[in-house]
């Protein structure tokens, strides 16, 4: 970086990326948008439908950080959804679970 640029130069050409948060629990998204608020943008999403409605909304979240175990679509439901759609199958997704059975794992696989 040259002497002469600042934070805000900096800042302006590396613009923060997005996450969306989906999780059905209040206390898990305060607590994770905690963490993330200082380095990204955060969306938030409190059940499947609506992750799936804040996915199309520009500019495209660079990851998306989805519960598992959600009244109605579920996180493997939504993942499924957005890995079959072209204009999200190439977002990165990571499950949040408390679930660790083999069998689970496997699944979010």
């Amino acid at each position: 970086m040259p002497a002469e640029w600042t934070i805000a130069d900096v800042d302006q050409n590396n613009p923060k990326k997005t996450v969306l948060l989906v999780d059905d629990a209040p206390s898990n998204i305060q607590v994770a948008n905690s963490i993330l608020k200082d380095s990204y943008k955060v969306r938030v999403a409190s059940n499947g439908e609506k992750a799936l409605q804040l996915v199309k909304v520009a500019p495209s979240p660079d990851l998306i950080l989805l519960d598992v175990t959600m009244p109605g679509i579920d996180g493997y439901e939504v993942c499924t959804r957005l890995k079959a759609a072209q204009e999200t199958r190439d977002i990165p997704v990571i499950f949040l679970t408390g679930q660790t059975e083999t069998q689970d794992e496997t699944r979010g696989l």
